[in-house]
């Protein structure tokens, strides 16, 4: 073996190492939350790393004494509303934006853009005395279009980038082939933006079930909140605290969007980068 082979191969080990030590490093918070969560008591002080005795009482607590499924579903109405609201005007504009030449385009762009620089709690009072003028506080579809707005921009310019990547040339065929405009897009574009529109969707979607200050803001009975709402319900009370309870909730909170991204990694690298090529 050369001498510049075994040189690789330590900087390969060394790399590695650095790499799982820093993954180790990522999972001590989430390993003393799973810890917390199955231990006894109310403090989160007198918790170790690993747990002396194991319980399930707080999961069950959370079902059992917690309007957990409730507010778990209003979180995935939230999420799955905003999803399709978001991605039914974002890809159209996007696919526009990437194949048209059209005044003002350039600046529509960066418009789009400057506008989602700005921080969203700077609308949020505006919003507020909108909604309660057309009564759509407290009420899910009102949250929708607020998640929706805020996210289409995003959605715009990752869809954007990556229909740049896809040749004109294969619709140029598809229509030389008797093909309509809709059964080009539909048939040929749509599929091979699947990746970048998948991986748009679940930012979208994880964007809407860890969002706190709207939720909180606009949803105003306790039926009605989601997910993020009832964590901080359940720490709001100073006699009623406990942590245990509250890592529970959390670990249960985390399980759903963890299923969905470890289902769609595949699509991650390749939805993301593709995306970011061409502005």
């Amino acid at each position: 073996m050369s001498a510049k082979k075994v040189k690789n191969i330590g900087r390969l080990t060394i790399l590695h190492l650095v790499y799982i030590i820093l993954c180790l490093l990522a999972l001590i918070p989430v390993i003393y939350v799973f810890t917390l969560s199955v231990s006894k008591g109310t403090g989160a002080l007198s918790t170790g790393l690993l747990p002396k005795s194991i319980t399930p009482d707080n999961y069950v607590r959370i079902f059992r004494e917690e309007p957990f499924l409730q507010w778990l579903g209003n979180s995935v109405v939230l999420s799955v509303g905003t999803m399709i609201l978001a991605m039914l005007t974002a890809v159209p504009a996007a696919y526009a934006y990437s194949r048209y030449r059209f005044k003002q385009r350039g600046t529509l762009l960066k418009s789009l853009l400057l506008l989602n620089a700005f921080p969203q709690i700077l609308s949020m009072f505006a919003i507020f005395r909108l909604y309660k003028l057309l009564g759509l506080l407290n009420t899910r579809i009102g949250l929708i279009i607020v998640y929706a707005g805020s996210m289409c921009i995003f959605s715009i310019w990752n869809m954007k980038g990556y229909f740049d990547t896809i040749p004109v040339e294969i619709e140029e065929a598809a229509r030389m082939d008797g093909a309509t405009d809709l059964q080009t897009i539909a048939g040929i574009i749509l599929p091979l933006a699947r990746p970048a529109i998948i991986v748009t969707c679940v930012m979208v979607l994880i964007f809407v079930w860890n969002e706190y200050i709207f939720s909180t803001t606009f949803l105003l009975q306790e039926g009605q909140y989601s997910l993020a709402g009832g964590l901080y319900q359940l720490q709001s009370g100073d006699y009623s605290r406990s942590w245990p309870l509250f890592s529970a909730a959390a670990i249960l909170v985390s399980v759903p969007i963890l299923l969905v991204f470890f289902r769609i990694q595949k699509y991650m690298v390749s939805g993301l980068t593709a995306g970011g090529v061409k502005g």
